[in-house]
């Protein structure tokens, strides 16, 4: 292994220690932002984050980056909750991976269509360059690409599926994910969003009752 790549694989190991320890990764994570090598490939898709916008309606909080920190340290206190607490810290990391490559500004709007489905594949190239297991990188991206259902599911958008979702992924760690994510942005209100996710796996559920019935 060269000094880079030991150099790289060192970051990411210490990335996941602090995923899966601490109270508040945020402060690691803000600690090695400038680190040079957060800066080099695969880790600048996170590094860029921090310039990528979002809309103030949405996202008080500002950019990409500072909406990860915070999704991350909602992930992290309820990590233990999850079926595969890796995945799930992971998949939190990543979640957003793909707003650097889909923001766009239209005439004043900032908007980030189809960033869950650019992410899925952004966080398959970024853990494939240092995990082994495929069942791993699979489980993570699956749960980036459905992680914005909840929005579809709840205010019957035409984007919702159900079906696709329950098929590659599970529901009820999207619910996790996706509640962090709600929770991750300034002025949230918990109760609302938890609300919104017993909505989210109600609607999940009918729709499995509702197939079966059909059947």
């Amino acid at each position: 292994m060269t000094d880079r790549k030991k150099s790289r694989w060192e970051l990411y190991q210490n990335m996941e220690y602090h995923l899966m320890k601490d109270i508040q990764p945020s402060c690691y994570l803000n600690e090695i932002y400038e680190d040079p090598d957060f800066q080099k490939y695969p880790f600048d898709m996170l590094h860029k984050l921090k310039s990528v916008e979002q809309s103030p309606k949405y996202h008080p909080e500002g950019n990409v980056w500072n909406h990860t920190l915070l999704v991350v340290n909602e992930a992290a206190r309820v990590r233990n909750k999850s079926k595969n607490p890796l995945a799930f810290m992971w998949a939190a990391m990543l979640h957003d991976i793909g707003k650097a490559r889909k923001t766009r500004n239209r005439n004043g709007k900032i908007t980030a269509y189809d960033h869950d489905k650019a992410g899925a594949v952004l966080a398959c190239e970024f853990l494939t360059q240092f995990a082994k297991e495929q069942a791993f990188i699979d489980e993570v991206s699956q749960l980036i690409r459905y992680h914005m259902q909840i929005l579809y599911v709840v205010n019957g958008l035409r984007f919702a599926d159900v079906e696709g979702m329950k098929q590659h992924t599970d529901i009820n760690e999207v619910a996790l994910l996706g509640l962090c994510d709600r929770l991750g942005r300034a002025g949230s209100r918990r109760k609302e969003e938890e609300n919104n996710i017993r909505i989210f796996l109600q609607a999940c559920n009918s729709f499995s009752a509702n197939n079966k019935t059909r059947r």
